[in-house]
């Protein structure tokens, strides 16, 4: 039996039964009309249960799936990593954790951090040859089953193009699906500041690079996966959004995400049901 604060045994109680029944099933097959069906018995008895199911069903159909990249595609915060690397990781990595709990604004949050890493082109090329980025476990099968499946992957991240290039390759991924942002560089190599021009560096960027892919390449289901505040708020224009907490868990984005996964390894288990 299941209690809930509705108030509604027995109904939660037919909801997860039939549930059971009719979804937990592998061999089970859908027409159309009696996924709507349930999807609509769902939504009477449960109303979330409804969004999960309908967030699962648009990930397996996606005509693209788009990634973030620190902490998501790879373990770790590029921009934490240089700053290590640098010198001053302390400072930034509180930074990073305030701009991904989403309690000031990403643009706001990344100048402040270059400010105190001060990258010169030199380090930055060192950090990617002696400490490459290290990719999350299951995340490069992932990629190998969409690509299969021609959905299209790209790399939305509030990181640096430098080193999601680096990740891009490792995957296979096109560079021309890759949106970072982009450092500069004085003639003699020391930091210059970086470009403000880049969607990716304004908070509400990364919907709006979808926004225009969606628009540019006539995309009817995206999907949108990721960690942080940035990846959550970039859904609409996103058809849908996968919480991802296989590194870090950020507890605003895991209570208002309808899906939320610690393991790329349910991801590639839902695309098996089809």
């Amino acid at each position: 039996m299941i209690l809930t604060s509705r108030g509604c045994v027995s109904c939660c109680t037919r909801t997860a039964r039939f549930v059971h029944q009719h979804f937990m099933r592998p061999s089970r097959c859908y027409t159309g009309s009696q996924y709507r069906s349930t999807v609509s018995f769902c939504r009477y008895f449960h109303p979330n249960m409804s969004t999960l199911l309908e967030t699962k069903e648009m990930f397996r159909n996606a005509d693209a799936v788009c990634f973030d990249v620190d902490s998501t595609v790879i373990k770790e915060e590029g921009i934490d990593e240089l700053a290590k690397f640098c010198g001053v990781g302390d400072a930034v990595t509180e930074m990073t954790r305030r701009a991904m709990g989403g309690s000031m604004t990403f643009k706001t949050a990344l100048t402040e951090r270059l400010a105190i890493i001060r990258p010169s082109r030199e380090q930055v090329n060192k950090l990617i040859t002696d400490h490459p980025p290290q990719l999350t476990e299951g995340i490069q099968e992932l990629v190998e089953r969409l690509q299969q499946r021609n959905v299209k992957v790209f790399l939305i991240s509030g990181g640096f193009r430098c080193i999601v290039e680096h990740v891009a390759t490792q995957l296979k991924i096109p560079l021309d699906h890759v949106f970072a942002n982009r450092l500069k560089f004085y003639f003699n190599g020391e930091y210059a500041g970086f470009d403000e021009g880049q969607l990716t560096a304004e908070s509400g960027g990364k919907g709006k690079v979808i926004g225009l892919l969606k628009e540019k390449l006539a995309l009817k289901k995206v999907v949108m996966i990721g960690d942080g505040a940035t990846d959550l708020e970039a859904c609409p224009p996103a058809n849908a959004f996968i919480g991802f907490g296989g590194n870090v868990v950020r507890q605003q984005v895991k209570e208002k995400s309808t899906w939320y996964v610690t393991s790329f390894e349910e991801l590639i288990h839902e695309l098996d049901k089809i």
